[in-house]
Formats: C-alpha cells, sequence, structure tokens
C-alpha cells in the first residue's frame, strides 16, 4: 500500500503547530500541576510514610502520575484534533481529499501520540529533580509508555468523532480516565486494600496499565507483566475496531 506521505506530513505538522501555539496549555501546564504531585506527595508527606514493596512513596507514584498525564493528554490532544474539522465542516474535505481511512488516523493519532510521549518524557525528567529514580526494564518502559499513548490517542480519535459539543469532549477525560487512574494504584498498592476491594480494582482497566509500567521502573507490579502487556494489546485492538466500524458506516462522519 502506498501511503499519501504529503497528506500525512501536512495533518501532522499542523497537529503539532497548534501544540506550538498553544504550549502553556499543551505542556507547561500538565508539568507544573504533576511537578505539584511531586512535591506534595513526594517530599512532603512521601518523606513520612513507609516504602511500598522496597520503594520510597515518592518514587512509588511516578509512574502513576506520568501515565496519568499519558492518558488525560493522549485522549485530549487527539479529540480535540478531529472534533475541530467537524465543528468548521473541514471534516468533509478532509473524507472527499485523496487521502486513505488509515492515513487520516495516522496522522492525528501520530501526532497526538508524539504530543504525549514528549509530555511523558519531560514529567519523567522533571520526577529526577524531586525524588530518586531507576529504571529496571527500559525497553518495557518504553513500550508501555509508546503503547498506552497511541492506545488513547486511538480512543481520543473515537471520543472526537463522538463528541457533538466542546462540552462532551471534557466527559471522558475528567469524569472517567481521570477517577479511574486515581483508583487504579496511582499512589497506593493494591496489596493493601482488603481482598474484596482488590478484586473490585481488578476491574479497571487502568490498572493493568499502570501496574506494567511501575514494574519497568521497579521490577514490582500489582499483576504480571505479562497480563499487563496482554490487556494493553486488547485495549488496543478494541479501539482499532472502533475507529474500523465508524469509517465502515460513516458513523457521525456522513450526516
Amino acid at each position: 500500500m502506498n501511503l499519501n506521505i504529503h497528506a500525512i506530513r501536512a495533518i501532522f505538522n499542523f497537529e503539532m503547530s497548534r501544540t506550538l501555539r498553544t504550549l502553556m496549555q499543551s505542556v507547561i501546564a500538565p508539568v507544573i500541576s504533576t511537578s505539584l504531585y511531586f512535591v506534595v506527595f513526594g517530599a512532603a508527606i512521601g518523606s513520612r510514610m513507609t516504602d511500598i514493596d522496597g520503594v520510597s512513596y515518592g518514587s512509588f507514584i511516578v509512574p502513576g502520575l506520568i501515565m496519568l498525564s499519558l492518558l488525560t493528554q493522549s485522549i485530549s490532544n487527539a479529540s480535540f484534533g478531529i472534533y475541530f474539522p467537524k465543528f468548521t465542516g473541514t471534516i468533509y474535505e478532509l473524507l472527499s481529499a485523496p487521502i486513505s481511512h488509515f492515513e487520516i488516523v495516522l496522522s492525528y493519532v501520530g501526532a497526538a501520540s508524539v504530543k504525549s510521549i514528549f509530555l511523558g518524557l519531560i514529567i519523567l525528567a522533571t520526577a529526577t529533580l524531586f525524588v530518586p529514580l531507576r529504571i529496571a526494564h527500559p525497553f518495557w518502559m518504553l513500550f508501555f509508555l509508546l503503547g498506552t499513548s497511541i492506545t488513547f490517542s486511538l480512543l481520543g480519535f473515537i471520543i472526537g468523532i463522538w463528541a457533538d459539543s466542546f462540552e462532551k469532549l471534557q466527559v471522558v477525560p475528567l469524569l472517567i480516565i481521570t477517577p479511574l487512574t486515581f483508583l487504579g494504584g496511582s499512589f497506593y498498592s493494591l496489596d493493601l486494600l482488603p481482598p474484596f476491594w482488590q478484586n473490585v480494582a481488578l476491574l479497571n482497566p487502568v490498572v493493568y496499565l499502570i501496574s506494567g509500567f511501575r514494574w519497568s521502573f521497579y521490577d514490582v507490579g500489582d499483576v504480571s507483566i505479562e497480563l499487563s502487556v496482554a490487556m494493553m494489546l486488547f485495549f488496543l485492538s478494541a479501539c482499532v475496531a472502533v475507529i474500523a466500524w465508524i469509517f465502515k458506516t460513516g458513523y457521525k462522519l456522513k450526516n
């Protein structure tokens, strides 16, 4: 299959330039807010808490905080990227242009993923200023960083197609993803919960992402690395299937 590189590059560059125009909102604000978590939980509160699985509390929460920013920013970047052409009506010009559905998704999701990965690496570098860090498995750390950003950028793309107002763009990140991340072991280990609530927590899909990401840092996780990888690939496949269905049926694209 021959890709329309010029079209992909045009959409990708446009989305990346939008980030530069909104640098305060897209990069600086998430980094500052996450740094406040490091200061409050890592330095102030963390120094008074015992280690978790042999890891200091300040270091323990770093993977969860990076994952929180990664999930919310991936969704926000991708959802707004595809929603704005719908809002202005230029989506019809895009759909009638000589560019395939795969290339459209690749462009928007690729740009959102790159922005999220870049932000995640900045937060990771910022964390080293506040707490000691070690990365036991760099390959798996990059795997979860890349896989999570792509998966949730795909989810954001779906949300952008589904939403018919700017308010709806914020519903999933604020009311679903953020609570699931806080309840997914960002600030604690599931071993600290009673057995019943441990089983309930395993119904939270974000648990598997945070656990796998934390394992890549410290060799500790709430579930096995194999299960974390399997769940991520399942989420990725599910998002791809939904997007394929959207373009096949024209859901909220043809009207």
